[in-house]
Order: C-alpha cells, then structure tokens, then sequence
C-alpha cells in the first residue's frame, strides 16, 4: 500500500486531451503480434526524462531519454521547479519516441511501470501524472516502481543472478548496502547519514570551479572529479576517510566534504586567488577526495560482505556484489570495490554506465520482474500518490553495527 502526501495532479484537462491525441497516433495494426510480455516503463524521480519498453525476455524494444544536465550545470544545481517544467514539456514527446522505436502499439502493453518513490516531489509528480491518465485511456494495470528497487533489480536484465544477491547503490541522491532477497525484499544494511557520495562530489566540483576548466565544462561534477583526478596525486594531501572507528555499514560524506571545503580555502589563500578561481593544485584535490571517497565506500562495503557471510545470508561459493546508480559509472571507485570482491571471494558485478545513471529501461525491467512475480500490479490506481522520501526493505542495520566486524586492512593500489 503507497501512503503518500500528494496527489499526481499536475496535468489538466485539456492535458488528458493530449494523452487521449497522443494515443491516437499509434492506432494501427502491427504486421506481427508480441508473445511476450510488454512493460512501458517511465521515469522522472529526478532530472531525466525517460522511457522504455522492455519485454520479459530482456529485450530493449526502444527506448527515449531527455536529459537536463546542460540546464542545471548553468544553475549550479537542480532546480525543482525547473525540472518539473522540464519533465511537463518533454514526457509526451518522449514516451512517444520510446514507443515508436520499440514498434509496440500501446494497446499491446502489458502494463505500464513509473517511479513514485523516492525523488523530487515535483518532478515525480509529472510522471505519475502522465502515466495514471495512460493507463485510464488503455484500462492496463499499473505498477509503482521504487527507484532503488529498480536499480538493484537491473543487472538481472542483462546476467542470470540469482537471489540473494549483496547490492551497493551509490548515486547523487542515494548511498546504501542492502541484501536482496526477492523482487521486492530487501535487507537494508547501511546507508549515508547526511548526503549521497554523487551530492559531495558535484558540491566540490562547484567548490572548484570546475565548469570553468577547459577539460570539464561540459562535464557533471563527479565526471569533472574523475576526469581531473587522473591528473593528480591522490596522496598529495593527507585526508583520513569517514567513520573509521564505526564498525557497522553506514556511510558519511558531508564531514568529507568540510575538510575539502578548508583544503581549498587555505590553497586559495596560498595561492592568492579569488573564491571562483581555479587553483593550480586543483587536479590534487580531485585526487584525494576520490580517493577518499573509494576507500571509505570500500571498507563499509567489505564489512557487508563479511557480514553476510557470517550470517550465511549470502551463499559463500557463490556470492554476487551488484554495484549500481550514477557513482558506480566512477571507474576508480569500481577498481576500489574489485580489491575487495577479489580479497573476499566474491563476484563484482555492475551494469553499463549507460544504466547506471536513470533511465527508463530500468524502470520497464523492474515492472517485467513485478509482474512475472505478482507483486505490486495494480488494477485499480485510485488513491495512488507519489512519496519524495521512501526507505528501501527492513532495515537491519542496528544488528549490523552490534556484530562490530573488524574488516582487515586492504592495500588500495589503484
């Protein structure tokens, strides 16, 4: 049952004329039927709009994506109301490509997948807005989609993984370790305290001026931070990661954050340059805050795998780490987490960067993997409503920090 604090009414009447116009364009009869099962997913959690139609063998039939990163790169960040205009102008226009591309009449859908939960209150709103008049014109079923659920499920789109399975997810919104046991059955084990590994480095990125860097103008923050590390020495300044003493799963970035923060003061002052400059250590920096960052996220999770093991949660011949969302794109951090996959026996597995990031695919996925299940299909929408702020799964991760397992050292040479 979704208990959420706002309606999807962001479209009007006239907007459900447009819902009903848009449909008519695909009233035609395709030369040969589907066999499978066929998921529209949508997704507008955050600042990308984007959809997909997806069927149950794992085939991408087509896909669409609008992204408003050029936008909020200009404003230093995202702006809600920004995004929601956004999502409001290009949802249609989007769905409309996803399905022309996959040849699929939506009358032969399945049913339609679309994240509710969790994201910005705004621009969730538009794209469950857009998809209850939907599938009101198409009396399919619909199925509300938790972001992160989707993001965990996505590697099984594309590998044969077998429940359960030990999932990192680490992006510009979110930061935990969970064990999946199921389609829609987790076990949170830890998450960030303050803000997600993604929000710390855009925040640097800023604090750097990076937009102003020839090499990174067009680049998002943590892209600017990967990029300009490879530059520097990461053992330039001398940054001990977060929580070391905590023996649990949580993680945290804003203290991180802060010592950076004076880091660049004081180079500022050094290097007797203005607030907005760039410095010339700048490319150290990136460096060691990554570096950081990839050690920090490496012990947590090394501490989730032992855990797991101990707890015989996972099967130890056979154990899986799915790493996914944004950071995971982050080719130093998934060096970090390979030492520790290899020094614990255990597979790495992360998707493409391509479905890291949002994206529609996902979302169509985890409605395939919901449906085959029988879980969350819904035939009737009324009282449905979007939810900003949502937990993934039972939280466990008090028991976590009272097993205190202490994780032996790992020499990160990356």
């Amino acid at each position: 049952m979704l208990i959420l604090s706002k309606t999807a009414g962001v479209f009007s009447k006239p907007a459900r004329r447009k819902t009903y116009e848009f449909l008519r364009i695909f009233n035609f009869h395709p030369g040969k039927p589907f066999l499978h099962k066929l998921v529209l997913g949508i997704e507008t959690s955050c600042d990308d709009t984007a959809a997909a139609v997806v069927d149950e063998t794992g085939n991408i039939l087509g896909e669409a994506i609008h992204s408003q990163t050029e936008v909020h790169l200009k404003t230093g960040g995202i702006v809600p109301s920004v995004a929601q205009q956004l999502h409001k102008e290009n949802i249609q226009r989007i769905v409309q490509a996803a399905l022309s591309s996959s040849k699929v009449c939506p009358r032969e859908l399945s049913a339609v997948a679309t994240t509710v939960k969790p994201g910005l209150a705004l621009s969730l709103g538009v794209g469950l807005s857009f998809s209850l008049h939907l599938v009101d014109q198409l009396k399919k079923p619909f199925i509300p989609i938790h972001h992160m659920e989707a993001h965990a499920l996505t590697i099984r789109l594309l590998n044969k993984v077998d429940f359960p399975f030990l999932v990192l997810l680490i992006s510009g919104g979110h930061c935990l370790l969970a064990l999946v046991r199921g389609v829609s059955d987790f076990l949170l084990l830890g998450k960030s305290l303050d803000i997600a590994p993604g929000d710390m480095l855009d925040k640097v990125a800023r604090r750097l001026s990076l937009i102003k860097h020839p090499e990174c103008s067009t680049m998002s923050g943590g892209k600017a931070i990967e990029h300009l590390a490879k530059q520097g020495n990461k053992l330039h300044f001398d940054i001990k990661p977060p929580m070391q003493r905590a023996k649990n799963c949580d993680f945290s970035f804003s203290g991180l954050q802060h010592v950076v923060d004076r880091i660049i003061t004081q180079k500022e002052k050094e290097e007797g340059i203005q607030k907005g400059e760039i410095l010339a250590s700048a490319a150290h920096i990136a460096a060691a805050v990554q570096h950081t960052t990839a050690c920090h996220i490496a012990k947590r999770t090394h501490r989730a795998i032992l855990f797991c093991k101990q707890k015989r949660l996972l099967t130890p011949s056979n154990a899986v780490l799915v790493v996914s969302g944004g950071v995971a794109s982050n080719l130093y951090i998934r060096k970090a987490l390979e030492i520790v996959t290899n020094a614990t026996e255990c597979t790495l597995l992360c998707p493409p960067p391509r479905l890291c990031t949002d994206n529609g695919i996902m979302i169509a996925w985890n409605g395939i993997e919901r449906l085959r299940a029988g879980v969350g299909v819904l035939h009737n929408t009324e009282g449905i409503r979007y939810e900003p702020k949502c937990p993934l799964g039972v939280d466990i991760s008090e028991e976590v920090g009272e097993a205190a397992i202490k994780v032996p050292r790992l020499k990160m040479d990356i």
